[in-house]
């Protein structure tokens, strides 16, 4: 593995693409430039990854699962090609202060338009770090920097103190855990955190 040095702006550029939680930086670019994914394979260094606080580690040797790590609460397939039913206020989303305000309107907007779905955020996690819980006290015990905030008034709470890309990448778990395609969860997740 060969280790390269990259500005700032460059780091948050591929950051921001992040879309599986998770996803390494080799990951990440291979997508970008369209190259095939690399079977994983022993190595003898650790795999260059995004190394910001805030990104979490990812082990090379670890296997990754092909599927997400969530099972939606038996919620049918939905064709690719479908559209989603959920949306965004545009005048609301303009009104958040900044990507929390707008991570959290989100989430509350998606807990408003399914909220017997909902339950299915729990199951949104990291490899090593927990995103969603019906506790601030849950959030904290699994990490004290965590900054859980409640998600309007439905009872779950979500950790904040992630990057934008990471916001990004939670929301995009959420939106497909809710039912919905890749493609049209990517879309909504464009809409609420650009």
């Amino acid at each position: 593995m060969k280790y390269i040095e990259i500005d700032e702006e460059l780091y948050g550029y591929i950051a921001s693409k992040t879309e599986k939680i998770g996803e390494s930086a080799s990951d990440i670019i291979r997508r970008l430039l369209a190259l095939p994914a690399v079977e994983a394979v022993e190595v003898q260094q650790p795999a260059v990854t995004l190394s910001q606080p805030s990104l979490e580690a990812v082990d090379a040797s670890a296997a990754v699962p092909s599927t997400p790590e969530y099972q939606p609460n038996s919620l049918p397939d939905v064709d690719e090609a479908t559209t989603t039913d959920y949306q965004f206020s545009d005048a609301q989303l303009n009104e958040q202060k900044g990507a929390v305000g707008r991570f959290l309107f989100a989430l509350y907007s998606l807990y408003q338009q399914a909220p017997t779905k909902f339950d299915a955020v729990l199951q949104v996690q990291g490899r090593d770090r927990l995103y969603f819980a019906c506790s601030k006290d849950a959030l904290l015990e699994a990490s004290k920097s965590s900054n859980p905030k409640e998600i309007g008034d439905s009872g779950y709470w979500v950790t904040t103190n992630n990057n934008t890309g990471k916001k990004q990448a939670i929301l995009t778990e959420v939106v497909k855990a809710l039912g919905c395609s890749e493609t049209a969860a990517m879309a909504l997740v464009a809409k609420a955190l650009p």
